[in-house]
Formats: structure tokens, C-alpha cells, sequence
């Protein structure tokens, strides 16, 4: 009798124990770590799981959805282009790679400019006979050298395909009322036309078989201090062409399916536009969204802005369609230099006194990370990078606006340098796809900033970005199930599961 109980004991304890397991199995979170950080890794995938106290909680909320993503991605210019012709076979797919493939951060959502732009080798347009009221000579032969060929490639390099949005810096001058590639509005006579201008483009890319799936009206419609290419509208102007003449000239050519966006300017300003473009059920039909910039301030997302515009649109598109780091010379192959604060802006040196507390020196990673994510958790759907590609001086650019892309080359050597901000926005791109759903979470840890996403596949990416100089560990949560993972001083994580 006695060994009887002791045999049942044991069992019984076997089979408390094998539960037990079986239990912590059951509720364990199986997560897939990707790491970029100043200690060297690069989309690195890292084991994390930290049997150390933890010191914060990350709950994610599935059940709490908000926007769908549009996409990440970046910008196919003239200068980018150039350069990719100017190197080695190896190097241009290698790049080309890096940024479409699936391999590499599988960017989905793009911007190109109409006509020439400060990141081209000169100025031109495809419109340049004077008077062509209905642009028979129109032409897209400027392109078919560089910008073409690099989004074709793109295109043939891509699993799952991208959008692009066309941007025009300018109309032709001739269709301006200060007869100048600078500043300058839109001649009232000339709005049909330039309506005309852009179904023309939709046609003639979609005959060297690209797609344009969208449009912004005009770059930067505030102007530039009439530095580059540039030409003005008002809200109210801009509204009124798009209601009298380009949304209806498209919706007349069948082309009422391709996405309109309005404003395409810093933050700052958005309230008033969204007001004007939204004023009515006509104006509303037009436009399908908002475009905006970050270079109002180096560190600011403007969130009440952003809130208000997707309250006023909710049914819209809220699409960062550009940022960089501007106004600075690239640093060539010093990872480091990525993450200290050293980079200036235009408005280091140029902004008005009261307005010099947003453009201190940064940190270029920080300011991407911080904007993207503060981006997403403020309603907008799409970020969009400028330049793909620049050399060592930050150009070619006809008006020596120089800049940092993500990836920097020497053609003259035929070398290519990835930076780190290439990294940063491959951790979001690469993780986050088109169709997701940006969903609901709660952070104990202010200085891990977090955003989280929902893919259609079912899968879930949550990004964690840590601002400080040590080592953080922290619980995710999700439901019944739990991983306690660390992440390193200054470094940005991309948490992927599926349930």
C-alpha cells in the first residue's frame, strides 16, 4: 500500500510538472528580434530573450485598430539615377536590391518628380515649346536615360510591386505669369493645360509600362524662398484647380482611380489647408488625401496638426511624401557619426529667431526613427524618404542643395556606402507592408518609443526604439502571452510574431 501511494505521488507530481511546461510554453510569446544600433548591428537578427528583471511592460492591444499603411519607401530622382548609371553593374543592382528586394527593405511606397527639380542636373520640362496649348509635343524623353531605367529595375527587383506618387516642382516657365523655372503661380490661362500636363505624364510612363498610382499637386506650393524650382498656390488656388480643372480632366481621360494629394509642405501649416481642400462635398470627391514634409523642425511631429487633419479626413490619405537630412554634406563611412548629435538643418543657420528652438543639432537616426514612428502614431499612413542615392558631397544637384540619402556612393571609385539611416528605415519597411493596420498598445517606459502594426497576413511587427544610453528590459505582452526581451542603449528593434 505503501509503494502504491508513493508511485501515485510521483505520477502526480510528473504530470503537475509536464503541465507546467506545457503551460509556459503554451503562454510564451515567440518572437523574432531585428536590431539596428549604434554598436554596430545593421537589421541584424538578435537574440534577445533576457532572464534579467524587467523594468517596463509593453502591452499590445490588437483588439484597437486605426490607419492602414500606404507604405514606406523612397524617392526616384534625377541625381539618384545619374549615379546608379555612373557604376559598376554589381554595385547598381546592389543597391537596387537593398532598397526593392526581397532581400533587402522591400519599399512600397515611392515619389518621383515631373519635370526637373534642384535634385536634377539641370532644368527642364516635357513640355518646352512655348504656347503647346495641347502639349503635342509633349515628352518624356529627359527621363528615358536614368529615371526610367532605375524604376524599371526597381520594378523587376520587387516581389510584391510599389506605388509612386509624381510630384511637379514647376510648370513649364511659359505657363507662368513670372515667365521664371523659380516662384511665380500658374497663369489662369494655362490651367487647362497644365491640368492636361498631368494625364499627359500618366500616359506616356504607362507606356514604358510604369503605373502612376498617385499625384501631388504641387511641391512645396508655399515656394522655397525661390531657391529651385518651385511655383505658388494659395490653399484656396490650389483647391479651386483642382475642382475646375485637374480632377475633372483626369476624371475625363478615365483616370479618376489615380490618387490626388493636396498641400505636399511642413506640418505647421496644415490645419488651414485640410480646411480649404475639405471645404465641400465637390472638394472632398477630388482630393483623396494630404501630403506633408517634416522640415518645420528637427525634432517636433506636429501632432495636434496631423490629429486634426485626419479628423477632418478620416477616410483619407495622410502621407509623409518627403524628409531628409538637409542643408549637410554627407558624412562618408563613419557609422557613428549617424548617431551623434552633430547634423544641422537650413534652419540652424537661416530660420527666424523664433522659430530657431526647432533646428538644434541632432542626431540623423534619431530624427528618422522619432519622426516615423510619431508619424504613425499620429494618423499618417505613408513615409516617404527623398533621395534613394547621393554622392559624397550630397548631390549632383544643379543648385548645390546638398543633402544625405541612405545610401552614398563614389562613382568615381565606383564604391557604395550604406549609412545607417538606410537601416533605420528598413527596420519599418522591411516589417510593416502595405494593407496593415496600425493597432493599439501601452508602453510603462517613456523613453522607449513604440508604435505597433497589423500585416494582412496576420503576422505583427512592433517597433522599439531606445533613446537612452543603457540597456532596457521590458515584457511584451500580447493577451495570455508574454517575452521578456532587452534591447541595447540606442538601438532600434523590430518585433515580429504571429498568434
Amino acid at each position: 500500500m505503501r509503494t502504491l501511494n508513493i508511485l501515485s505521488i510521483a505520477l502526480i507530481l510528473g504530470y503537475m510538472s509536464s503541465s507546467c511546461v506545457q503551460d509556459q510554453t503554451k503562454n510564451t510569446l515567440e518572437v523574432e528580434v531585428v536590431e539596428t544600433s549604434r554598436s554596430g548591428n545593421q537589421l541584424s537578427k538578435v537574440n534577445t530573450i533576457s532572464e534579467k528583471e524587467a523594468t517596463s511592460q509593453i502591452i499590445i492591444k490588437p483588439e484597437t485598430s486605426f490607419q492602414t499603411i500606404s507604405g514606406f519607401g523612397g524617392s526616384f530622382t534625377e541625381s539618384s539615377a545619374y549615379l546608379l548609371n555612373r557604376l559598376s553593374d554589381e554595385n547598381r543592382k546592389k543597391i537596387i536590391d537593398a532598397y526593392f528586394a526581397d532581400s533587402g527593405a522591400r519599399y512600397s511606397l515611392t515619389r518621383t518628380h515631373m519635370n526637373s527639380c534642384d535634385f536634377s542636373l539641370g532644368q527642364y520640362s516635357y513640355a518646352p515649346i512655348e504656347d503647346d496649348l495641347n502639349l503635342e509635343h509633349f515628352s518624356v524623353e529627359e527621363d528615358m536615360d536614368d529615371l526610367i531605367p532605375m524604376i524599371k529595375d526597381a520594378m523587376a527587383a520587387s516581389t510584391d510591386g510599389f506605388n509612386i506618387i509624381a510630384s511637379p516642382w514647376t510648370a513649364p516657365p511659359w505657363m507662368k505669369d513670372n515667365k521664371d523655372w523659380v516662384g511665380g503661380k500658374l497663369h489662369p490661362d494655362y490651367y487647362d493645360t497644365w491640368a492636361l500636363f498631368f494625364s499627359k505624364y500618366v500616359d506616356a510612363y504607362k507606356a514604358e509600362g510604369i503605373d502612376i498610382w498617385g499625384f501631388t499637386v504641387e511641391n512645396e506650393p508655399l515656394g522655397n524662398d525661390s531657391n529651385w524650382e518651385s511655383m505658388h498656390y494659395t490653399p484656396k488656388e490650389m483647391t479651386d484647380f483642382v475642382v475646375n480643372h485637374l480632377g475633372p480632366q483626369l476624371e475625363k481621360d478615365g483616370k479618376s482611380d489615380i490618387v490626388l494629394l493636396g498641400y505636399d509642405q511642413n506640418r505647421e501649416h496644415l490645419d488651414e489647408w485640410v480646411d480649404e481642400m475639405y471645404r465641400d462635398e465637390t472638394s472632398r470627391k477630388y482630393f483623396d488625401g494630404t501630403a506633408i514634409h517634416w522640415y518645420a523642425s528637427t525634432f517636433m511631429i506636429f501632432e495636434d496638426q496631423l490629429k486634426y487633419a485626419k479628423q477632418k479626413a478620416p477616410d483619407k490619405y495622410l502621407i509623409e511624401t518627403e524628409g531628409c537630412i538637409d542643408a549637410q554634406v554627407p558624412v562618408w563611412q563613419d557609422d557613428d557619426w549617424y548617431w551623434r548629435k552633430e547634423a544641422t538643418d537650413w534652419g540652424y543657420d537661416w530660420a527666424p529667431e523664433e522659430d530657431k528652438h526647432r533646428h538644434p543639432k541632432y542626431r540623423p537616426v534619431y530624427r528618422y526613427a522619432r519622426d516615423i514612428i510619431g508619424c504613425l502614431n499620429n494618423d499618417v499612413d505613408g513615409w516617404i524618404d527623398w533621395n534613394m542615392v547621393l554622392d559624397k558631397q550630397g548631390g549632383p544637384n544643379w543648385f548645390e542643395n546638398w543633402c544625405v540619402a541612405p545610401v552614398i556612393v563614389d562613382p568615381d571609385e565606383d564604391q557604395v556606402y550604406f549609412t545607417p539611416l538606410y537601416y533605420t528605415m528598413a527596420q519599418f519597411s522591411k516589417y510593416i507592408r502595405p494593407g496593415a493596420k496600425r493597432i493599439d498598445f501601452e508602453s510603462s517606459d517613456e523613453e522607449l518609443l513604440v508604435t505597433a502594426a497589423k500585416n494582412p497576413d496576420g503576422s505583427y511587427a512592433v517597433v522599439v526604439f531606445n533613446t537612452t544610453e543603457e540597456a532596457k528590459v521590458f515584457d511584451i505582452e500580447v493577451g495570455e502571452k508574454t517575452q521578456r526581451l532587452e534591447i541595447k542603449p540606442q538601438a532600434l528593434q523590430t518585433l515580429t510574431f504571429t498568434l
